[in-house]
């Protein structure tokens, strides 16, 4: 062998990490090389809020609780925020008017506003009572939303953290310790406040408070579009149902994913050669799982007569819309009859430093299907966030925050507030 030669073996040898040199005809031949194990990466963060969950209402809380002035952690275990609107593909969102006049506003409609004008959408007339409440609803692009909520969490200095959730919660003198995990990630966040955006009041759960829910959920739903071709977020996805879908636990969450994907995989063996699969959300989009049993708890009766809660802190307006397996038919609000919602039903009962919001609000089953919805939910959020901020910055639980204060947060930031 000449120099040349041993001087080309020597190097392809030496400086490929991990390639060992062997064969008669000079071929490289991959061999493992030990490496040593990685650690997770260990975290402490001190926060004075903690939102968990990055959904429709966690989205909002978390912006809310930083430009009031708290330093906002948001822990989300996906991707991306936005949950049900993105993730779910549900982008249709509802509603923000009752009878003629907008009812909710603030930080989430900010949203929607801002997703529609940049996608070049179009608005519903809010001063006009359509024949059917889905007339009124936006449809918003669930790309560019989401775009635009990481960007205003962003600016509104929210800690972002993707790929993680909550596994243990502890109390303390100032608060809360929650334990954290994500892949390679361990983080003890150290909070005075706890915000639970889960859905179905995951960490009420840890906690051990009272939680609420029937055997039998609403079914989830996965959105897909067989052939043709559709404007993103501008004209309705096809739905099939997932009977039994439960959010509760990844086991759950995997389930309702196969069940609803080998559905789906039956209609496109259906339609063969007739119409090609187009899109395919990533995950079930859930209506329903635990809620929880809080300091007040909405009725139907509290809800279908536009109840006004002396702490009252949003409204709501949607039918009373319970899926089931045969399907769903809504039934309408009374005219002028628009629902609220009190700070005490986001509340666990008997907690303290912790407050919840979105469809897994203390109410009972036909009240919280038209709770549930996107523009209730986020007006929910807005709520918690305010309380968690100012009651982390008093060094009290939200309870104990004076509620016009509470209620003059949120007008300064765009909310609308109940009047008796």
């Amino acid at each position: 062998m000449n120099d040349k030669h041993e001087a080309r073996r020597k190097f392809i040898k030496y400086s490929v990490a991990g390639i060992a040199v062997a064969g008669a005809a000079g071929d490289l031949v991959a061999a493992p090389v030990s490496q040593p194990a990685s650690k997770a990466v260990s975290l402490t963060t001190e926060t004075d809020v903690l939102v968990v969950g990055g959904g429709t209402a966690g989205t909002i809380a978390a912006i809310q609780a930083a430009r009031a002035g708290a330093k906002t952690v948001l822990v989300e275990r996906g991707s991306q925020l936005g949950g049900t609107i993105t993730t779910g593909g549900v982008s249709f969102p509802g509603l923000f008017d009752a009878w003629g006049k907008q009812v909710i506003a603030g930080i989430g409609w900010e949203l929607v506003k801002q997703a529609v004008e940049l996608d070049g959408g179009k608005f519903p007339d809010f001063s006009k009572i359509p024949g059917r409440h889905w007339q009124n609803q936006l449809r918003v692009n669930p790309f560019v939303y989401a775009l635009l909520a990481e960007e205003a969490c962003l600016n509104a200095g929210v800690t972002l953290a993707y790929y993680e959730s909550p596994v243990s919660a502890k109390k303390t003198t100032e608060g809360w310790e929650v334990e954290c995990v994500g892949p390679g990630t361990q983080r003890q966040v150290k909070c005075r406040q706890i915000i639970d955006c889960t859905g179905g009041a995951s960490v009420v759960g840890i906690l051990n408070l009272p939680r609420l829910r029937e055997k039998e959920t609403q079914p989830g739903s996965l959105l897909f579009k067989l052939g043709g071709t559709y404007p993103v977020g501008r004209s309705g996805l096809d739905r099939l149902y997932v009977h039994g879908a439960d959010s509760s636990t990844s086991v759950t969450l995997t389930q309702a994913n196969l069940d609803g994907r080998k559905s789906l995989l039956g209609k496109v063996r259906g339609k063969k050669g007739k119409a090609r699969l187009m899109h395919m959300q990533p995950e079930t989009a859930h209506r329903e799982s635990y809620r929880i049993d809080g300091e007040t708890l909405i009725t139907v009766k509290d809800y279908t007569s536009g109840r006004v809660f002396d702490d009252a802190i949003c409204y709501a307006f949607y039918p009373v819309d319970l899926h089931t397996r045969s399907g769903v038919k809504p039934k309408p609000l009374a005219k002028g009859k628009v629902p609220t919602v009190p700070l005490s039903a986001l509340v666990p009962k008997g907690s303290t430093n912790i407050i919840v919001a979105g469809r897994c609000v203390s109410s009972d089953r036909l009240a919280n299907s038209g709770l549930r919805v996107q523009a209730p939910c986020m007006a929910m959020g807005q709520a918690a966030g305010a309380a968690a901020a100012l009651a982390a910055q008093k060094q009290t639980t939200p309870l104990k925050v004076p509620l016009k204060e509470i209620q003059d947060l949120l007008t300064k930031h765009g909310a609308i507030i109940p009047k008796a």
